[in-house]
């Protein structure tokens, strides 16, 4: 078979791809996460006593950690979906902003007036519960971040799928800080990690898969 018959009947039955855009995947994965909170404070779930909480510092650390994570992660994971784009150097990135979430948390925590006993301000039943909790207002996320991805080209798909599903773990997060009842430093940053961990390394495992070409 001549090369341009081989080709004409390869390429016979192919449909036009419309192009990948970030910009457009972004504000996709933006509706995804304004529908899911507002549904999340429609149920009803936010903690009420947010008044005071709002009054926390550890509050905000804990909300804008969450944040600035989720929202940096899902970028790196988006952008990396185009072939000629890698997650490497913003997955280093992302590695310095965790420790700098850690480093802020030591010096709310440093204020917090009584430290009572370690397993007292762990409270491991309570801590159980809000680690289910986080899975569960991750997997929209995730299943968000899996179509819109699957639709580009990763180049390193394990490195595109870390970044989604650390992105969708502390978005998950990011929504639970409206209900997590406690404000204690060492409580969020043992248990939010625990959440988020479980959420990324199964998020990943999943999302490579699904990324493969």
């Amino acid at each position: 078979m001549r090369t341009e018959a081989l080709v004409e009947a390869l390429s016979r039955d192919l449909k036009p791809v419309r192009p990948q855009s970030a910009l457009r995947d972004a504000i996709v994965l933006c509706v995804v996460a304004v529908v899911e909170l507002a549904a999340f404070f429609g149920a009803g779930l936010m903690r009420p006593d947010m008044h005071h909480a709002m009054h926390m510092p550890s509050f905000w650390w804990k909300m804008a950690s969450m944040g600035v994570v989720a929202v940096s992660s899902a970028t790196v994971a988006l952008l990396s979906a185009h072939p000629t784009r890698s997650p490497r150097a913003g997955l280093r990135w992302l590695a310095m902003c965790i420790a700098a979430v850690f480093a802020t948390g030591w010096l709310v925590d440093s204020m917090h007036d009584g430290f009572g006993e370690l397993l007292k301000r762990l409270d491991w039943e309570m801590g159980i519960q809000c680690t289910w909790k986080m899975v569960v207002l991750s997997v929209p996320s995730v299943v968000a971040l899996g179509v819109l991805i699957r639709r580009g080209a990763p180049t390193d798909r394990f490195g595109t799928s870390l970044a989604a599903a650390l992105g969708s773990a502390a978005w998950g997060a990011f929504i639970f800080v409206f209900a997590c009842p406690s404000d204690d430093a060492l409580y969020i940053a043992v248990w939010y990690s625990v959440g988020c961990g479980i959420v990324t390394l199964f998020g990943r495992s999943i999302l490579a898969r699904l990324f493969r070409w």
